[in-house]
């Protein structure tokens, strides 16, 4: 039989619930994910941001292309597969809009390279920023709370896996098409995302969507369909807690399946403690420095890595025949 993600209410477990905290404890160290409700973050907020990158994404790709930005991390971009199919559509935010704001907000001198490339924003909605930003701290206040349950499930004090003053942060939105090309039609595990453990401590993501495309590898390497559940929302473990915990709390691997019959979304922030914190000996400087290099390296195409090292935005060539024209 295969297993089920882990459900956890946060406000129970955080009251003491002793059946709670083993969920938490087997969830983290068995799947290194978990599906939680009753966890404060404001519906209306993610109702509000989901429908806000629903109306940018559903833009002319010619409107969408001025928001490109040379950094992969930052504004819109698409990426194919090898046959020039739209396998995903991503906008991406930094949690500060420039070096100026993560000066401004006490991100010392040596680390404020990571803000060169500023956000990109459409000037037809000037209410995305401020409903970004909201997702974002809420995200931020759900991981606090969950590394906290995390240590004190472990057996060790609640503050061990402290985010800090200024934690690192930023928000990816993912738009995954409906796949309904004839020649795929009997490919029933066509990948829209590829397997993978993000690098962050947690990732807390939001889904909409009518299928269960998330999946999560559990035990023994079995995938589970992560479903839908209205409210809920889902939290990773990453690399960077597996290191911080010895390799106790397994990173959370997963990946999405093509389906359904609408357009799938995610978003996602990725949190990390503030920039000087060290992690086994570590400082998660030196662990997010190169992110975007190694990123390039792995999963970044020719005419992508040139744009980068030219500071020149990218945009992805797609087939006739795709979804995203």
């Amino acid at each position: 039989m295969t297993p089920a993600i882990p459900v956890i209410d946060v406000e129970a477990a955080e009251a003491g619930d002793r059946a709670q905290l083993d969920v938490v404890r087997t969830a983290t160290e068995e799947f290194g994910a978990v599906q939680v409700v009753n966890h404060g973050v404001p519906q209306d907020l993610v109702t509000d941001l989901n429908a806000r990158m629903a109306r940018l994404l559903g833009l002319p790709r010619a409107e969408k292309a001025t928001l490109a930005s040379p950094h992969p991390y930052r504004g819109w971009r698409q990426w194919p597969d090898d046959f020039g199919r739209l396998e995903l559509e991503r906008f991406n935010v930094a949690q500060f809009d420039d070096v100026g704001a993560a000066r401004a907000a006490g991100v010392p001198e040596e680390y404020l390279g990571l803000f060169a490339h500023a956000n990109l924003w459409p000037e037809d909605d000037p209410g995305l920023r401020d409903a970004a930003a909201g997702y974002i701290e809420a995200a931020r206040r759900l991981a606090d709370r969950m590394l906290r349950l995390y240590a004190v499930a472990q057996g060790v004090p609640a503050d061990s896996f402290g985010l800090g003053t200024v934690p690192h942060l930023r928000l990816t939105v993912n738009d995954y098409p409906t796949w309904t090309y004839p020649e795929t039609s009997a490919d029933e595990d066509k990948l829209l995302l590829l397997e993978h453990a993000d690098d962050s401590a947690v990732t807390v993501l939001a889904q909409d969507g009518d299928y269960q495309g998330l999946q999560v590898q559990g035990p023994g390497g079995v995938w589970i369909p992560v479903p839908v559940i209205p409210g809920a929302l889902q939290v990773f473990s990453g690399q960077l807690l597996a290191r911080w915990t010895g390799g106790r709390l397994r990173p959370g691997r997963h990946r999405v399946v093509a389906g359904g019959t609408v357009t799938r979304r995610s978003m996602a922030v990725f949190v990390y403690p503030a920039l000087e914190t060290e992690v086994d000996g570590v400082r998660v400087w030196d662990h997010v420095k190169d992110r975007v290099a190694d990123y390039l390296a792995e999963y970044g195409r020719p005419e992508q890595i040139a744009a980068w090292r030219e500071g020149r935005p990218y945009v992805a060539e797609l087939a006739e025949n795709s979804a995203g024209q």
